[in-house]
């Protein structure tokens, strides 16, 4: 190595290659100052596939959000389990009402650890692992997704849904799983058709436990 200050080591392509793909790796999203900044702007974290994330249309995550809204009631609370494309609607205002209620996102993915006090880790292996601070009964309705088209992922995720709702329960999962979700949560499909940003080869659709002018045509 030589003593010089004029000596400015340099990288060679391959080196810069491997940290270009370390720092695209490492970003959730080209936007990533503005995820920091607004975590809340449109696609701050992106669905990923590898973890069953299968996200709705923006036409969709609308409508469900104002669903919730709707049902909680002003100052309700609302969970959204293994949905963090409603949530995000939720919390991006586009929704009359969205700012009079409180609204949870429980996942897997620890990238929404951005979302702070809102984001509350969970593994449907351990439905009921879930903090103290959240306690039985405590939300006004619950909306869940649950990640596998399975009767071993839905029972676990029914056990999450009944500690978590005061009684209210918005179920969005595919239409083969009918005659479980009725077994397990007492809920009905509706005739509103949800729609994912990608074609989804499994039809889904939505399951409730009450009435609804929104999802019922």
């Amino acid at each position: 190595m030589s003593d010089s200050d004029d000596d400015v080591p340099t990288l060679s392509a391959h080196t810069l290659a491997a940290l270009q793909e370390f720092y695209h790796e490492t970003r959730t999203h080209p936007d990533q100052d503005r995820m920091e900044s607004d975590p809340f702007a449109v696609g701050a974290v992106e669905e990923d596939w590898r973890m069953s994330q299968f996200w709705y249309s923006d036409e969709t995550a609308a409508l469900l959000a104002e669903e919730v809204v709707r049902e909680a009631g002003e100052g309700g609370r609302i969970a959204c389990v293994s949905a963090p494309s409603v949530y995000q609607k939720l919390k991006q205002g586009v929704v009359d009402g969205s700012d009079r209620v409180s609204a949870f996102v429980l996942e897997y993915d620890r990238r929404f650890a951005t979302y702070a006090d809102d984001f509350i880790f969970y593994d449907y292996n351990e439905p009921l692992s879930l903090p103290s601070s959240v306690a039985p009964q405590s939300f006004d309705i619950v909306l869940a997704d649950p990640p596998y088209l399975s009767e071993e992922c839905l029972s676990k995720v029914a056990k999450t849904i009944k500690y978590l709702s005061k009684g209210k329960v918005l179920l969005c999962t595919g239409a083969i799983m009918e005659n479980i979700a009725k077994e397990l949560l007492d809920v009905k499909m509706c005739s509103f058709l949800p729609k994912h940003n990608r074609n989804l080869s499994n039809e889904f659709r939505c399951f409730i436990n009450y009435p609804s002018s929104l999802l019922w045509s």
